[in-house]
């Protein structure tokens, strides 16, 4: 090593293993003139030589990669006073860079000089020594710049590296002093205790990962799902789970949402404060057992309704599905849908509800297609088709699928259910097949028709239906809250009181003691035995939701908010399932000069078997004809097709019946047909044993041995083409290319088939509004193209008519779902011209959907009108009835439906959702924020109009003018709100409750409702066909929507009623003997001493009261009948009138005056003993207490009666048993009894005379009905 290389050290001599502050490490170099280039590369090798092995002689102490480091060239003395100030304000970066470091001893500032005399006349010359990369970085950062000897100007420059190298954990910082040359370098080297940072590292790490695995959120990801290969990944059970605890977090989490309550935190303070003896008074369990006999009521009631959770989650886990086993005998083996995983493949028959999310891979339809019904998911109505895999759909057998090596790989889980994105890849160097949607069979969604195979992917919480629903929680009603707030003002009011009497008293001594001992003393105006009573009245309620023989069907699921159905001020419904009953019936047909309803279809049927014989002897001529022409001859067109002034009777409902059994996009299908599997040896039916089955069956009328079935995309089609089945004409065969009708004729051995072929299909859309379809009859030849669609874009493409938009607009004013039907007879050449053009517009690149839709509408022109038809979905029962009560009740109805605009609006009208003389306002679809505020003040100028949006336009407005928007809607008479998704239907309920304040109801039947209903401030589920889903995560759950009326304006009422009624005279009975005790305080020279001890204070708020009291559950302001007869009653309750401040510091009066005279009476009547103020004023207590419920009952039940003669009779037992606290000689005394009758009637009298002129004078709503 040379004179100008000094190895780093380190001042304060500890040891790596108790080093732990940062240290200060300084090496100093000089810098002199001149230097040869020769000797200069001879030192770098020996530099570099020399480095080497330091650098391995520091690698151990935690400074290997440092080098050498060089120093400028000479400094000439003209540019002293320049190298002066930058040295200067080097010093001042490197004062604040050293400031963080603590100097060990003042050894170090003496080895610093030392160490810059030695080095002052060293070589002018420092050689950048490299040592692995970390060195070259770290001498890139610090090297100073030089200049030559030669240099002309003479000047260089000093210069300092004040950055701070990462190099290993060291910092450096280099100083050159200007008027020796010395280079100083400030190293910091930060290091740790290392054995106890081991330690803390480990625990560390072993909380991080228990916290991680127990409650941070499971890490969604995508997987690679294998087909004939196990999966050793693991995922999520397949389990519906609504509990809300588990066998961990029961008891804790019901503490916390008890003691969450002021009320109960407040008891338990007091109850643990009697351990300490100098605050002591009485005895521990005067405290300790009614917070124990509360917290008992409420852990066993929550367990009791998580027990009833577990039993309905458990009985759907537990429904039983095939699912494919290699090993089994018979090729598949049952098993509960709990016990599913990925990778299993299972089969699912048709009416089966889909356990988890799967990708179809058979279908027992040889095309590979299978239709599903998703009104569970998304709240759509229509059927959508599915589609199995190319590759596993070939498969001979589903016993196939074990033996390929085949794997999917699938994106990670989300809640759109509109999208899906996987690969599905074969070992055996098959190209990749993509999947979409198309390939999935979501959980939750229902198998239509036929027999689906298909693969697990997603289980458990990681399903679709699961991920757009919110986790069940707890929910507090609005009473509660309200009684939470006016037990803080009594506890303000404890401690005022208290206060006082320390002022009083003076704040000698150990005054806080005292004053601890009057709140104890005074701890009875918060009364503990409120929530006991306040639960069992809860519980009495929901007995008797139950058990009303009116609503048959209801259950009650939480028991913790029925007083919340008293308050509803917005009902948010579903449309599918729970105001229809989603089977559509074709109500009404025009055809331009006649109308026929229900009454005259029989007639049409008529008229088809009277023109059946013109049919049969038409066909016979046609088929005679074409066997005799030649090849190059055209055969006549059929009947009815030439001169309309040959057309005979009945040709106008001949046409409409024929166009609706053609147009249309409807399959039928038979039991053997929909449950014969592509390999009869692999897949076996299950037929109509399994538990999730409800088969509809469509039979033809008159027919007793055939039973027709259809599968289609909409349940408007089949109610179409079931309707031309009852007439006469059926739909028997179709495939893609051909469709087969059978006419019915007078005698049915003769009835006559006709043949179609399918030319062109154009399906629905939700922007074109219509579907057509171009057929050829395969015995005249005739090409006809048929068109179906909604009024308001057919009455353009069809000719003039003077009758169309008049009769489109009574139907749709009857709730009907209207359709337009037209036709167009085309030439051969017409029909070659257009099928050209159709095809190069299918092949074009760019704008093909345009360039279609324009071919297609060349054909759209100038059609003839066939028919106008009206068809209906069957609405719930007594629904019109239920929404118009609820709507006179005050209450808005909002419908939330994931079906189209145009269904929802006639529902809406059907429903009588929108009343008579109310307008509807449908919000165009806005993308932007300037078509938002134009569509809103569009809507701000319609008063009194119902508003009908789409979820996107939802989006958009809330987006941009959220607080505008919830202004509008929630003043709006009723809002419908079309294309929704479970996730926007909570998000609604949520604005709604968070802007108006208001309490909110939801109801719902299916999956997709589940996350409206847990958000909702009472969440209604119905039982229906599709599921039982909504129905166990609701707070209650009804069999119908019409129920909703009853639970509302009967049941909901008289709970938020009696429980109002119920609290406050909780409240008061704790009031009147706290100010009895105030008052036996201030009066006995302000003595911190109970007046009643003991079994006395227990008895008051238990034996002798507890009775009478809970009675009050079973008043009632008004009958069953007069509800609902008045259903403006149920108005006043939204405001919450029947427990305010007002009525409570009416009741807070009544308990002063009452409390202030039966004490001062009693000390003002007593004589001798002070054990005779006790009988006195608590026989008067009891008594007045017993007077007070009297008076606040409005109608007298049986029970309460009994109630008060009970509590009577044991209060005058106990007089005679409890010797230790009722003088015996003086209770059977005169004077007793006309002390205490007095005192009772003055506390009493006042108050029944007052009621009595309030009645008279100013009587509630309720009494002027009865």
């Amino acid at each position: 090593m040379t004179d100008n290389e000094l190895t780093l050290r380190d001042f304060d001599g500890e040891s790596e293993e108790t080093d732990s502050e940062t240290e200060l490490l300084i090496r100093h170099t000089n810098s002199s003139g001149g230097g040869g280039g020769g000797s200069d590369a001879a030192s770098r090798n020996k530099h570099s030589n020399n480095n080497n092995s330091q650098t391995r002689r520091k690698s151990s102490t935690g400074y290997s990669g440092i080098g050498s480091i060089s120093s400028p060239s000479r400094i000439g003395g003209d540019s002293a006073s320049g190298s002066n100030n930058s040295f200067l304000g080097n010093l001042f970066s490197l004062g604040s860079a050293a400031g963080q470091i603590r100097y060990r001893n003042e050894s170090r500032s003496r080895e610093r000089a030392k160490y810059s005399i030695s080095n002052s006349g060293s070589s002018a010359t420092r050689d950048i020594t490299e040592s692995g990369s970390s060195a070259t970085k770290l001498a890139q950062l610090t090297q100073a710049s030089a200049s030559g000897a030669n240099d002309n100007s003479g000047a260089t420059r000093a210069h300092v590296s004040g950055d701070l190298s990462a190099a290993n954990g060291i910092g450096a910082h280099t100083v050159v002093d200007p008027e020796n040359g010395t280079s100083t370098v400030f190293y910091q080297n930060n290091r740790r205790r290392s054995k106890s940072r081991s330690l803390s590292n480990v625990c560390k790490m072993c909380l991080c990962s228990c916290w991680k695995k127990w409650f941070s959120p499971r890490e969604l990801r995508a997987r690679t799902v294998n087909l004939g290969r196990p999966n050793t990944e693991k995922f999520p059970p397949n389990e519906i789970r609504n509990q809300k605890y588990n066998f961990i977090t029961f008891l804790p989490l019901v503490l916390f949402e008890q003691f969450r309550f002021f009320l109960n935190l407040y008891f338990l303070l007091m109850a643990l404060s009697q351990f300490i003896p100098d605050i002591r008074i009485g005895y521990p369990y005067t405290y300790w057992g009614p917070l124990g006999f509360v917290l008992m009521v409420t852990i066993c009631r929550e367990a009791v309704d998580d027990l009833r959770r577990h039993q309905r989650d458990h009985e759907v886990n537990s429904q039983k599905y095939k699912r494919l086993s290699a090993t089994n005998g018979n090729g598949y083996e049952m098993v509960p849908s709990s016990k599913l995983k990925v990778g299993d493949v299972i089969i699912v028959e048709k009416n089966e509800r889909v356990p988890a999310d799967l990708i179809l891979l058979r279908t027992s339809d040889r095309s590979g297609s299978v239709f599903v019904r998703t009104d569970q998911l998304d709240g759509e109505t229509d059927w959508k088709p599915r589609l199995a895999v190319p590759y596993t759909q070939k498969l001979s057998r589903d016993a196939e699928l074990h033996s390929i090596d085949a794997s999917f790989y699938v994106e990670k889980p989300q809640n759109d259910i509109h999208s899906f994105i996987a690969t599905f890849c074969v070992t055996d160097g098959s190209e990749d097949t993509g999947l979409s949607v198309e390939n999935t069979l979501w959980a939750n969604t229902v198998v239509a028709a036929g027999t689906a195979t298909g693969i697990v992917i997603y289980t458990g919480c990681e399903t679709r239906s699961v991920m757009n629903n919110s986790q069940p929680r707890s929910k507090v009603g609005l009473l509660d809250t309200e009684i939470n707030g006016l037990t803080k003002v009594l506890f303000c009011a404890v401690l005022g009181l208290s206060l006082v009497m320390m002022m009083l008293k003076g704040f000698g001594g150990p005054w806080y003691r005292y004053m601890f001992r009057f709140v104890l003393l005074f701890s009875y105006i918060i009364p503990i035995s409120l929530r006991v009573n306040l639960d069992m009245g809860k519980a009495f309620y929901s007995w008797q939701m139950q058990n009303d023989d009116n609503i048959k069907g209801t259950v009650v699921r939480s028991t913790t908010i029925p007083e919340e159905l008293g308050r509803i001020s917005y009902v948010l419904t579903d449309k599918t399932g729970t105001l229809t009953q989603n089977e559509m019936v074709f109500k009404k047909i025009h055809l331009g000069i006649v109308s026929h309803d229900a009454d005259t279809f029989h007639h049409i049927g008529q008229i088809i078997q009277k023109l059946s014989g013109n049919i049969l002897q038409q066909q016979q001529q046609q088929g005679s004809l074409s066997s005799s022409s030649s090849a190059g001859e055209s055969t006549k067109p059929m009947m009815f097709a030439g001169n309309r002034m040959r057309r005979p009777e009945g040709w106008r409902e001949w046409e409409a019946v024929r166009a609706l059994a053609l147009c249309h996009n409807v399959t039928p299908v038979n039991d053997e047909e929909d449950n014969r599997s592509v390999s009869t040896a692999s897949t076996v039916t299950g037929g109509n044993n399994s538990p999730t089955k409800s088969v509809i069956n469509i039979e033809a009328p008159g027919s007793t041995d055939t039973e027709h079935q259809y599968q289609a995309a909409s349940p408007d089609e089949i109610a179409l083409v079931k309707w031309t089945e009852q007439v006469g004409l059926t739909l028997i065969a179709r495939d893609l290319n051909t469709m087969t009708l059978q006419v019915k004729t007078a005698s049915d051995e003769n009835d006559i088939l006709l043949q179609y072929q399918i030319l062109q299909l154009f399906p629905f859309t939700s922007e074109s509004k219509r579907m057509g379809i171009i057929v050829r009859e395969n015995k005249s030849g005739q090409i006809t193209f048929y068109l179906k669609g909604a009024d308001v874009v057919m009455s353009t493409i069809v000719q003039y008519n003077d009758w169309l938009s008049e009769e489109s607009g009574n139907m749709a004013r009857e709730g009907l779902r209207t359709l337009v039907v037209a036709k167009k007879v085309l030439t051969e050449e017409q029909y070659n011209d257009f099928e050209m053009r159709y095809n190069a517009a299918r092949l074009s690149i760019t704008d093909r959907v345009s360039k279609v839709a324009a071919v297609v509408e060349s054909l759209e022109r100038e059609m003839e009108l066939l028919c106008l038809t009206g068809v209906e979905d069957r609405l719930q029962e007594n629904v019109r009835p239920t929404l118009e009560l609820l709507r006179n009740a005050g209450v808005r109805v909002w419908m939330l439906t994931g079906d189209k605009l145009e269904t929802a609006c006639c529902i809406a009208k059907s429903s009588q959702l929108i009343g008579r003389n109310q307008g509807l306002h449908v919000l165009r679809s806005v993308k932007t924020r300037t078509e938002a505020h134009q569509e809103l003040n569009q809507f701000r100028r319609k008063q009194g109009h119902a508003l009908v949006i789409s979820g996107e336009s939802l989006e958009v407005c809330l987006q941009y003018y959220r607080i505008e928007f919830l202004e509008l809607a929630t003043a709006s008479p009723a809002v419908v709100c079309c294309r929704c998704s479970p996730t926007q239907k909570a998000q609604v309920v949520e604005l709604i409750q968070k802007h108006t304040r208001k309490r909110t109801c939801a109801v719902g039947d299916g999956g997709n409702d589940v996350s409206m209903i847990q958000q909702a401030d009472a969440g209604v589920g119905i039982e229906g066909r599709e599921g039982r889903q909504a129905s166990l995560a609701g707070d209650f759950s009804i069999p119908q929507f019409s129920h909703i009326a009853k639970l509302l304006l009967i049941h909901g009422r008289r709970s938020y009623k009696r429980s109002a009624a119920l609290s406050q005279f909780v409240i008061h009975r704790g009031l009147i003997i706290t100010t009895l005790q105030a008052v036996f305080s201030a009066v006995f020279y302000l003595s911190s001493v109970a007046l009643y001890q003991g079994f006395l204070m227990v008895g008051y708020s238990t034996l002798y009261t507890m009775f009478p009291v809970f009675s009050l559950v079973l008043d009632q302001d008004i009958t069953s009948e007069t509800a609902v007869t008045y259903p403006e009653l149920y108005k006043d309750l939204s405001k919450g009138r029947s427990l305010s401040y007002k009525t409570f510091f009416i009741w807070v009066l009544i308990s002063i005056y009452q409390g202030g005279v039966i004490m001062y009476g009693a000390l003002i009547l007593f004589v001798d003993e002070f054990i005779h103020i006790v009988a006195i004023s608590f026989s008067a207590l009891i008594m007045t207490e017993l007077i007070m419920v009297a008076l606040t009952v409005r109608t007298w039940h049986r029970l309460m009666v009994l109630a008060e003669l009970f509590s009577l009779a044991l209060y005058l037992i106990s007089l005679a048993v409890l010797h230790e606290y009722f003088d015996w000689e003086f209770i059977w005394s005169y004077d007793f009894l006309w002390k205490v009758s007095l005192i009772t009637v003055v506390s009493c009298l006042p108050l029944y005379i007052i009621k009595f002129l309030r009645k008279k004078c100013s009587p509630p709503s309720y009494l002027k009905l009865s």
